[in-house]
């Protein structure tokens, strides 16, 4: 092409006298059109202030660019910022529209930003507004509310009245950590209300402040709230019954539901003889149905009191055999047995330099009482044990010994286990037992029967993946930064990144759910495979290498701005994302 073009129009291209740059668009400017159409920019400019001496650049912009970066990278660090804008401030001032410098990014205003996000007044309203636009512009229909929590390990320095505590650790119990509390939105699984808490406190005092703000968010009564064991106190049964709101969740095996469950299951053992049980059936991932569950249930009245109020209630109990919680149990008391089994055995090892011998009986059943107890085998194993004396002959005092010399007979008692074996008489009694579980829901059976409460509970895993994202894709820890106002904002801005995953995801899915149709060429490994559920990380990674290369002369004059052509499977993610492929090609004008 160059080889027709005149010597003055050759000059032009001459590589000595060009300035060419190259920057990796990649999905940013779908993030971006993403968070704006979800009017995330808008809401963030409406509930942080900006001040005079504030720089041109809003603090709505600041934080969609920089959850961009980190949704792509995986990168939290403030330091990063600056380098990445200096090498991507074409694409962002084209996206923002208006210039974009590395000084919009600088740890000192990022640390500002986190700041704001830190104030708990300041969040629930960005919260609050975004549950509100999120439901009006993808026609969301509220009906189920999933709550649980986790913790995110940190390394900082622990303060008596800090974020960073030690507490139980469901990642690292070597190190402390923070606790963040979600409530998320069913099917997406997108987080509606975050909590951010110090790691030691207990997940039953969490569910309330965090349910209260839901509803005053959606400001919507009639709700389902799901949540694990720990959502199980009654003071948080009678909250949500106040609120005209509805629970489902599992009871816990303590208290006094621990010596009911005994009965229930007996009650359901005998149902089960006599046919008398609900089965409940499920969809696999090839559409057939196939059996999950099979139950009974019965009514109580809870009864509520604090101070003077005191409040009544129907709640229905649910009792259901699941086999393949049955089968996990008994893979779970086949290991503890095994392991029992072992401990027991290494209590009296064979006499050698080094190894401790029991000679005490009593000593020795209460070490195996101990680990039996510790293994929950109690009464499973069937232990034999000896008491071994050996007699040794010496000479008293010291000294050579001699045929008239004084004599003395030592004893040494020690006491050896001979055998374990299993009782497989109790254990199969035992086995008969396992695969149940007690849920309890106030909503009436008409409008949640066992059949829907057990699948609805099967689904609970969808909150896990606002966790799952947070410690994979977005990396949440190790957390790089110390104060605690900083720890608290950095893990709202994250979660804010999981909401705009979650959406792209669901968006997309339900696009080709309607349509019933799928998306082929998101596997590398196999380009024909099509796919009805693709996932964010999948639809992400389906924008890779597309890079934007800009040529200047040496007045600084754009000749050339050039984009890598979309591939079909990005136009139509765009399209199904209802957004508009100009993001991309108008990095060309």
């Amino acid at each position: 092409m160059i080889a027709n073009l005149t010597s003055e129009e050759q000059g032009v291209f001459d590589k000595d006298k060009l300035q060419i740059i190259t920057e990796r668009v990649d999905d940013i400017p779908l993030l971006i059109a993403q968070m704006i159409r979800m009017g995330l920019r808008e809401i963030i400019d409406r509930h942080i202030p900006q001040h005079g001496n504030q720089r041109q650049l809003s603090w709505g912009w600041t934080t969609v660019i920089w959850m961009a970066h980190i949704i792509t990278e995986g990168d939290h660090r403030k330091v990063s910022m600056s380098e990445y804008v200096q090498e991507m401030q074409h694409t962002l001032s084209f996206l923002a529209d208006q210039p974009v410098v590395p000084l919009d990014f600088s740890d000192d205003r990022l640390a500002h930003l986190l700041r704001h996000l830190s104030n708990n007044t300041c969040w629930s309203k960005i919260e609050a507004d975004l549950n509100q636009q999120t439901i009006e512009v993808y026609n969301l229909e509220p009906e189920t509310i999933r709550c649980d929590a986790t913790t995110v390990s940190a390394d900082q320095e622990i303060t008596e009245d800090g974020l960073v505590q030690f507490g139980h650790s469901k990642d690292n119990a070597k190190l402390p950590q923070i606790k963040l509390m979600s409530a998320a939105l069913d099917p997406l699984g997108m987080p509606l209300a975050s909590d951010v808490v110090s790691g030691e406190k207990a997940d039953d005092g969490l569910y309330i402040p965090l349910i209260a703000r839901v509803n005053e968010s959606l400001e919507k009564s009639g709700l389902l709230f799901s949540g694990d064991c720990k959502m199980s106190a009654l003071e948080t049964w009678a909250y949500l019954v106040s609120s005209r709101q509805h629970y489902l969740c599992p009871l816990p095996l303590t208290g006094k539901t621990s010596h009911e469950i005994t009965d229930w299951i007996n009650t359901g053992i005998a149902k089960d003889q006599e046919d008398d049980l609900v089965s409940v059936f499920r969809e696999n991932y090839k559409g057939e149905l196939i059996f999950a569950a099979k139950g009974y249930e019965f009514n109580r009245t809870q009864v509520f009191e604090k101070d003077v109020e005191k409040m009544e209630w129907d709640e229905r109990v649910l009792v259901v055999h699941s086999p393949a919680h049955a089968r996990q149990q008994t893979a779970g008391l086949e290991a503890r047995l095994v392991k029992a089994q072992e401990k027991i055995e290494a209590l009296t090892p064979p006499r050698g330099r080094g190894r401790r011998q029991i000679s005490d009986e009593a000593e020795l059943l209460a070490a195996v009482t101990k680990i039996t107890e510790a293994q929950r085998v109690d009464g499973l194993l069937n232990i034999q044990y000896e008491k071994q004396i050996e007699q040794k002959t010496k000479y008293v005092g010291r000294g050579r010994g001699a045929a008239n010399r004084e004599k003395v007979t030592v004893e040494t008692v020690r006491y050896q286990i001979t055998s374990i074996e299993k009782n497989q008489e109790a254990i199969a009694e035992q086995s008969t037992r396992f695969g149940w579980k007690a849920f309890v829901t106030e909503l009436a059976a008409d409008k949640l029967s066992l059949h829907d409460a057990v699948l609805s509970y099967r689904n609970e895993y969808r909150v896990e993946c606002i966790f799952g994202r947070l410690k994979s894709r977005l990396n949440i820890a190790p957390l790089f930064v110390r104060k605690d106002d900083q720890i608290q904002g950095m893990t709202y801005l994250l979660t804010l990144c999981v909401r705009v995953m979650t959406l792209i995801e669901f968006v997309v899915r339900r696009s080709l759910k309607e349509e019933k149709t799928g998306l082929s060429g998101m596997h590398p490994e196999n380009r024909k495979k099509i796919t009805d559920k693709p996932s964010a990380e999948r639809i992400l990674k389906a924008f890779s290498r597309i890079n934007l290369t800009i040529i200047f002369d040496q007045a600084r004059n754009v000749v050339v701005r050039s984009l890598k052509p979309l591939s079909n499977l990005q136009i139509e993610i765009i399209q199904r994302l209802e957004l508009d492929t100009f993001v991309y090609y108008g990095l060309e004008n």
